[in-house]
């Protein structure tokens, strides 16, 4: 027999990871290996605006890890890693591990553990402080979906799925045009106070509501101004701005 408070509030399973955005943005991360799993590692850290550094031999480095020293936007270090130097030195802030040898990366696992690094080890999920999902993006829109570990598989059909879905609006640049929006309501509505954020989110809430998609991805910058110029009054429709 339930209780009522059971009734009320429902259980909550757990065995699931906190999904979270990590803010990797200007920190240094290293990549141990160069092949195609280190290769879609690194995609997902240039993405985050992480400071890269991949180490292994220079046999071991894929073309389109070639291709992003060349340009910058990766540091490589051509030889094996070395504990001392590029954890107890180095001092990264995350570290990535994706070779072939078991042992080898048991031992970086352990080392960066014992330095409270957060570390994930690929395809073993028993050495891993987080995993990596089959990610969605449309400009500042991203969606990870995550087995857990179970069944990578399964989470990029998921992933396809969602993308065929979203893919036939403009959610990228509608969510891009209202971060700016936000941005102006904040310089026309400054102040940590109380009364200053429920304006602020009262406002960008409203017409998130009321406006469609596509209506968003029409905001441009004069139409911001004019719909800021109107802060004290009601959120103005896209109707009424536009006189349509």
């Amino acid at each position: 027999m339930t209780t009522l408070e059971e009734h009320k509030f429902g259980d909550i399973p757990g065995g699931g990871s906190l999904i979270v955005a990590w803010q990797i943005k200007g920190k240094p991360v290293t990549v141990v290996g160069g092949g195609d799993v280190a290769t879609g590692r690194v995609a997902h850290l240039i993405a985050a605006d992480a400071i890269i550094t991949v180490i292994c031999p220079p046999s071991g480095l894929s073309p389109e890890l070639q291709y992003r020293v060349a340009r910058k936007q990766i540091t490589h270090i051509p030889r094996i890693f070395d504990i001392e130097l590029d954890l107890h030195v180095a001092q990264p802030s995350m570290v990535l591990v994706a070779i072939d040898s078991p042992s080898a990366s048991t031992e970086i696992y352990t080392e960066c553990k014992a330095l409270k690094i957060p570390v994930n080890v690929a395809d073993v999920p028993r050495e891993c402080d987080f995993y990596f999902g089959s990610m969605y993006r449309d400009g500042p829109l991203q969606i990870m979906v995550s087995t857990n570990g179970n069944g990578p598989k399964m989470s990029h059909l998921v992933r396809r799925r969602i993308e065929d879905e979203l893919k036939q609006e403009p959610f990228g640049l509608a969510i891009e045009r209202l971060g700016v929006l936000r941005r102006r309501v904040r310089e026309k509505v400054p102040g940590g106070g109380k009364a200053e954020i429920r304006k602020r989110m009262r406002w960008v809430s409203q017409i998130s509501e009321q406006w469609t998609l596509a209506q968003l991805a029409k905001l441009d910058d004069d139409m911001i101004e004019k719909v800021v110029n109107n802060i004290d009054d009601e959120p103005p429709t896209y109707e009424h701005l536009t006189n349509t």
